[in-house]
């Protein structure tokens, strides 16, 4: 199969290039082909006993032997003359060796053959073996041992498998080529990789060479366990007529496999049989003649194969050699091509594809579709998908379990919970019910949707009509936790163990959950009460627990369960380990942190970047630079290479001794990851940059920042920090406009940094205007960075010394409004009087919270006057006194310029003879205001009156203070 978009020729040009074969194949009711597609190699095709092909078997629709369960969904394949009879008597009879002896007697070897395949328990299968053999006349046959063998396989039975194997050795009956390939499949399917394929090794040392059904075995055993270059390997040696050990790739298989090959040919079971004959099969090196497959099933695993590896173009040249070769196509071939076009994007040429599979006759089953429901799943075509469930029904197919999955998981994940509730009445009204697995899907649409107890009814439904496994419990309560809903998920976990008790997987999740929820004390005692309840907490218990008490700073805790868990004999994970150094280092208990990971080393858990990252950053932060570069160097030893946030913290590291060329390695080494630096990083280089003088470093960083656009609110902050302290002001002012046009303004540290920098530069003005952005735009709130530039452009403005002491004051004992006191004198001195007016209006709106004290009064005041809103500033003044509070050096100044500006002469007057009679402490200051005060009122009589009297009270405290 090719595909258009890879450059090669399409569907159509595939099929068009063979127009001289005959293709077709009989059709078959979907339930054959679904059992088709179960049947293993072995099945599939009968041998001669010399272990060569029958010449019958060109094609395999005509060789399939569909076995009892898969034809008849469980019922017994039908035979003729008496083996009705007797099977019937043998599964009545609870006596089997008797049942045997009355019903058994005098059967030929064929009948014998059924009787054994017919067994449901592997003990029966074996005791009516040993039965048969202990008959005068029974004639010792390799297709009775394969049934025994795959029964013992199948089942698992690895002693008995070898005492049944050393029998069949001391019985002179030698293992043939279908010996083998069943052999390698169950080995295969119990997950004994190495052992399945040490079985080739055997039957070559034997003079065997594996033929194509075993071949095609092995290259399915590989590609189960997704040892793809290996299966491709071994497919191609085989057809070359030589395989090697290295072929096998036996040694590259010996981390997952439990005994060497040297160990399992010296084993009871490999010894025997060690004597080496022929069976008329050359072995390797004997013929060099290229071997072609000539079996649909070999085409379809070689097509899987590819598929799954990813290598789109061999599945592609796998179909069409078939197509080349006469081997004829089934469901299995079109169903896998399209699953392979369709995953890998070609939608399009898996919809080709079933076309000509109807036009060849090949009539799609229940799996063609169910992989058409998932692709266009996949594409989110819901509609198609739907459409292709509906086209099932109307074909005359029946929905399976996998259909309804399908269709269950597509309409959950969009919420689309009307069409979900019909297709479960469908379910319903047809006898079928909802697939177990599919009610975590279920109850999260529910959640999603805010539809808890209709979640709730579904489930108590299906747990009372036809009960809950203990996973599906695990996994609704999870969708519970997920959705923060732990008491919900604690009410299920509590009603199970009223019903029937809990598994270790349920209790799992109930840790999860009291972990989100911080209920951490109840999670320790539900761990602590598994045993009470007959339960052992397993590794995933102990890890969860761990890292959830490492993370709520419960270190103590977790180091003790940590301990726990070794001495059960559990290894930690890796991320175990790191949470709990983790918890250690962000308390500062760095030695404890390092002895955790020196602990890993002893339990031989291998440490990772995370690792590494999480203790080389605690002992940056505490100031232990080079104890982190000697872990960081011990991390390049091990193999492992450094990620950003390790690198980022070895930049620190080097920063804080001042090495710049050592964090400009780190940033180097940075740059070759994917990605690049990240904007932390970059930052981090130009603050470096610019504390060493480093400007145009600085510069590159920060214009490639700005290219890229990835430069961020920090990186304008950090830029203008450098020019700033570098005296390059203008400089400084540019980056704060770009900042500012670039939208990054957003936080209260960007906007200080800003302030800052006009208030240097001294545009007063702008950086009021700033100020106002800051609190009324932005609706942010200002901290103590803040108040210090604020404070800095009241002294720059010529506010009195004495009033910006005042303010601070306030500020710093928390009295109320000092905040805004603040801010409302910085707008009145710059002479932004309406900003000003906006923050006297928060005097009046909040006046109810709590006093104001001298200096918010002061400020109002200043406001109104400034402003021109005399009353305004008069009744302040009345409140304020109402409030028993004494007008302070800066309220008088304030409520003088307001008497001037309202041309009130009495107020001045008296506010002047109080200074004068000693009422009030003469003050200079003051003095200028009455003076000032005066001149606007066009009263200069009185002002050169005030003057002279401001000389003689100077004079005056001069020779008071003079010494005698």
């Amino acid at each position: 199969m090719m595909f258009t978009s890879c450059g090669y020729p399409s569907t159509e040009a595939y099929f068009a290039a063979f127009p001289t074969w005959n293709l077709q194949t009989p059709r078959r009711s979907s339930s054959e082909l679904s059992m088709f597609m179960e049947i293993t190699p072995a099945q599939n095709i009968s041998r001669d006993k010399g272990g060569g092909f029958r010449s019958k078997l060109r094609c395999l629709s005509k060789v399939v032997n569909f076995s009892p369960k898969s034809v008849n969904k469980g019922k017994r394949k039908s035979y003729g003359g008496v083996l009705p009879s007797i099977l019937k008597a043998l599964e009545a009879e609870n006596d089997l060796v008797k049942a045997l002896e009355l019903q058994c007697q005098n059967l030929s070897p064929k009948e014998q053959t059924v009787i054994l395949k017919e067994q449901t328990r592997w003990e029966n299968t074996l005791k009516v073996f040993e039965w048969f053999k202990s008959q005068k006349d029974y004639v010792s046959s390799v297709i009775h041992y394969n049934i025994v063998l795959r029964a013992l396989g199948r089942s698992q039975r690895w002693d008995e498998l070898r005492l049944c194997w050393v029998d069949m050795e001391k019985n002179q009956v030698f293992p043939t080529n279908n010996t083998y390939g069943m052999l390698v499949d169950v080995y295969g399917k119990a997950g004994l990789v190495k052992e399945a394929l040490l079985w080739i090794k055997h039957m070559q040392s034997r003079g065997i060479y594996p033929d194509e059904v075993t071949m095609s075995t092995v290259v399915k055993v590989l590609k189960d366990a997704k040892e793809y270059d290996r299966a491709d390997r071994f497919y191609k040696c085989w057809c070359s007529g030589k395989i090697e050990q290295e072929d096998l790739g036996l040694d590259n298989l010996g981390d997952r496999q439990s005994i060497s090959f040297k160990q399992f040919l010296s084993t009871e079971l490999f010894r025997s049989g060690a004597r080496s004959y022929s069976l008329g099969v050359p072995v390797n090196g004997d013929d060099k003649r290229e071997r072609i497959p000539r079996l649909t099933s070999t085409y379809n695993t070689l097509i899987d194969l590819y598929g799954k590896a990813g290598r789109l173009k061999d599945a592609s040249d796998v179909f069409a050699s078939m197509l080349k070769a006469g081997v004829e196509l089934d469901n299995f071939t079109f169903n896998t091509m399209i699953h392979i076009c369709g995953k890998q994007g070609s939608l399009s040429e898996a919809e080709a594809l079933l076309d000509k599979m109807e036009e060849r006759g090949i009539a799609p089953d229940t799996k063609t579709y169910n992989t058409f429901i998932s692709l266009y799943a996949d594409a989110g075509n819901v509609d198609a998908a739907l459409k292709c469930y509906r086209k099932i029904s109307k074909l005359g197919l029946s929905p399976d379990d996998v259909t309804f999955r399908a269709i269950l998981k597509i309409l959950c994940e969009r919420n689309m919970v009307q069409e979900v509730e019909d297709l479960i009445q469908e379910l319903e009204h047809s006898g079928n019910r909802i697939d177990e697995s599919s009610l975590p899907l279920l109850a999260k649409m529910y959640l999603d949707e805010g539809l808890a107890e209709k979640a709730k009814l579904l489930i108590e439904k299906c747990r009372v009509e036809w009960g809950l496994c203990s996973r599906t419990y695990a996994a609704i309560m999870d969708v519970y936790v997920e959705k923060g809903l732990s008491s919900e998920a604690e009410a299920l976990f509590i009603s199970k163990r009223d019903e029937s008790g809990h598994g270790v997987l349920e209790y799992n999740v109930m840790i999860k959950a009291y972990g989100k929820s911080k209920h951490y004390q109840k999670a320790v005692e539900l761990f602590r009460g598994m045993r009470n309840r007959g339960l052992w907490p397993d590794e995933c218990t102990y890890n969860s627990l761990i890292q959830m008490l490492a993370g709520g700073d419960l270190v103590d805790n977790s180091n003790d369960i940590l301990a726990e868990m070794q001495e059960a004999g559990f290894v930690p994970s890796c991320s175990t380990f790191s949470a709990v150094i983790s918890s250690f280092a962000k308390q500062k208990r760095l030695s404890d942190a390092v002895g955790i990971f020196m602990e890993m080393f002893s339990a031989g858990v291998k440490p990772n970047e995370v690792t590494y990252g999480v203790l080389v950053n605690a002992l940056v932060e505490n100031g232990n630079t080079e104890e982190a570069i000697k872990y960081f160097r011990a991390m390049e030893q091990a193999g492992i290479s450094a990620n950003h946030v390790i690198l980022t913290s070895m930049m620190k590291a080097y920063g804080k001794i001042g090495s710049v060329e050592g964090a400009k390695q780190m940033y180097e080494k940075m740059e070759e990851l994917h990605g690049g630096p990240d904007v932390v990083a970059s930052n981090s280089m130009i603050n470096l940059y610019g504390e060493n003088g480093m400007v145009s470093e600085a510069e590159a960083i920060f214009d490639d920042l700005i290219q890229n656009d990835s430069a961020d609110g920090s990186t304008f902050a950090t830029m203008m920090d450098v020019y700033k302290n570098m005296g390059m002001l203008d400089e400084a002012i540019q980056i704060a406009i770009k900042m500012k046009r670039s939208g990054l303004l957003d936080n209260s540290g960007s906007f200080n940094k800003v302030m800052a920098c006009y208030a240097t530069k001294g545009l007063l003005i702008e950086c009021g205007e700033i100020l106002h952005e800051f609190l009324v735009e932005k609706k942010l709130s200002p901290d103590a960075g803040t108040f210090k530039v604020l404070f800095t452009v009241l002294k720059k403005s010529g506010f009195p010394r004495k009033a910006v002491k005042e303010l601070e004051s306030s500020l710093w004992e928390g009295k109320p409004f000092a905040k805004q006191a603040t801010i409302t004198s910085v707008f009145s001195i710059l002479g932004l009087h309406s900003y000003a007016l906006e923050s006297c209006g928060i005097f009046k709106k909040d006046h109810g919270t709590g006093a104001i004290d001298a200096s918010a009064y002061n400020a109002a005041i200043r406001a109104y006057t400034a402003y021109g809103k005399i009353d305004q500033a008069l009744n302040m003044f009345m409140k304020m006194q109402g409030e028993g509070l004494e007008p302070d050096i800066v309220t008088l100044i304030s409520l003088v310029k307001c008497y001037g500006k309202a041309s009130m002469i009495e107020g001045i007057k008296r506010i002047q003879s109080q200074m004068k009679y000693g009422a009030i402490e003469v003050n200079e200051s003051l003095y200028r205001a009455i003076i000032d005060a005066y001149r606007i009122a066009n009263r200069n009589d009185l002002a050169e009156m005030a003057a002279q009297e401001m000389r003689l009270a100077s004079e005056t405290q001069e020779t008071n203070e003079a010494p005698e």
